[in-house]
Parts: structure tokens; C-alpha cells; sequence
């Protein structure tokens, strides 16, 4: 048999001396892989984007600071306390839990906290209190304007939103002349409040209420 030669044998080492560096450098970087980051730089990473926001809640100026994903209704409820606004559907389509920014009524699951700086929010508790109820939570108890009660704040809120909107002559889809003052027909009456959903179906008796602060026959 014929004997490698040097030039073989230099050929063969350095073949294996390659694999064998090859072989090294994959298991390094596979092993520098399966090291966990540091668990701060995790922790920093996924914490939430936080903000500071300050508005005036039911006439006192509240200061809140808060993830940026938090909603107007989660604020009031989670961070202030203000349990009276209600968390019904979550996506805008029952009215338990509208309230009173700047004058208008909005849903509060629909909006951010943080996009209401230097607002003024009034809640059913900033409304009134069993002491002194303001009048249309009064006319709600005379007429029997609730059963469970869940809706009862967010259809409070919306009600007087109501009567100030026609007050300032603001159309609905069914005012029929936009060049006169709406007044509080039954069709607007209805349009107004369809937000406002009563599983309990107590609309009647929300109407008279309604109808009664607002000075008009039912």
C-alpha cells in the first residue's frame, strides 16, 4: 500500500482542524443563544407606556397616573372609586356607562383617559347624592324609572345631556326642520335615548321622567 504523502497529510489536518473549529463556533453561539436576557431588560421592555393626566371630576381636579391603554370608564371606576358609572357591553353599544365631559354625553369605554386633559367629567355621583338628588334622579324614583338599576346612571347622564342639547337647539336624525328649535317629541325623545338600552325595558316610565323635568306631557 502506498504511503499518504505530506501534502495529503497536511490536507487532512487541516480538513479536520476546519470541522473541528466549525463544530466549536456552532455549540459557542448555539450555548450564547440559550442564555435568558437579563430580567430587567425583559421587565423594560414590556412594561406599558405611563402618563399623567389631570381633569376635573365631579368639581374637584383629580390627578391620575396611568397606562395609556386605560379607559375614561376604567379610570373613574378602577382608580377613583366612582363605582356608579356602569361597565355594561364595553364596546359603546348599551349606554351604562355614559357620562358628562364638557356638557356632552359619551360613552366612557370608548375614549382614553388621557385624552381628556383639563376636561370637566361629571358621574351620576357628581349629579347628586340620596340626600339631595338632583331632579331627573328624583323623577326616575317617581316614576318607577329603573328595576335592576344597572342602566339607571348611564340613562340619568344621557337624559340630562338631553335636555341640554334641545335647550341649545342641537338636530337629531329625525328633527325635521334644521332651521327650528327642536322640542322634546316623542320621535326625538326616542332618537335621543336609543343609546340607552333597559334590559328591563322600563322605557315608559324613563319617558315620563324624562318628559316631566323637561315640562311636557309624557
Amino acid at each position: 500500500m502506498r504511503k499518504p504523502s505530506a501534502f495529503e497529510m497536511s490536507r487532512r489536518n487541516l480538513l479536520i482542524g476546519t470541522a473541528t473549529s466549525v463544530a466549536i463556533g456552532a455549540t459557542s453561539a448555539q450555548a450564547q443563544n440559550s442564555v435568558p436576557q437579563p430580567l430587567a431588560a425583559a421587565t423594560a421592555a414590556d412594561a406599558p407606556a405611563m402618563a399623567t393626566v389631570s381633569f376635573n371630576v365631579n368639581g374637584e381636579v383629580r390627578a391620575l397616573k396611568l397606562d395609556t391603554r386605560t379607559t375614561l370608564l376604567d379610570a373613574l371606576r378602577e382608580h377613583l372609586h366612582l363605582t356608579g358609572t356602569k361597565k355594561g357591553c364595553d364596546h359603546g353599544q348599551c349606554g351604562a356607562c355614559a357620562v358628562i365631559v364638557g356638557g356632552q354625553r359619551i360613552n366612557s369605554c370608548l375614549t382614553l383617559a388621557v385624552m381628556h386633559e383639563g376636561d370637566s367629567v361629571t358621574t351620576i355621583e357628581g349629579l347628586g347624592t340620596p340626600e339631595h338628588m338632583h331632579p331627573m334622579q328624583a323623577a326616575f324614583v317617581k316614576h318607577d324609572g329603573f328595576q335592576c338599576g344597572y342602566c339607571t346612571p348611564g340613562q340619568i347622564c344621557s337624559a340630562v345631556a338631553v335636555l341640554d342639547e334641545i335647550k341649545a337647539g342641537i338636530p337629531s336624525h329625525v328633527t325635521d326642520d334644521l332651521n327650528v328649535a327642536p322640542e322634546l317629541t316623542n320621535a326625538e325623545l326616542r332618537e335621543r335615548m336609543s343609546g340607552n338600552i333597559c334590559r328591563c325595558g322600563a322605557y315608559s316610565n324613563i319617558a315620563e321622567a324624562i318628559t316631566e323635568i323637561a315640562g311636557r306631557p309624557a
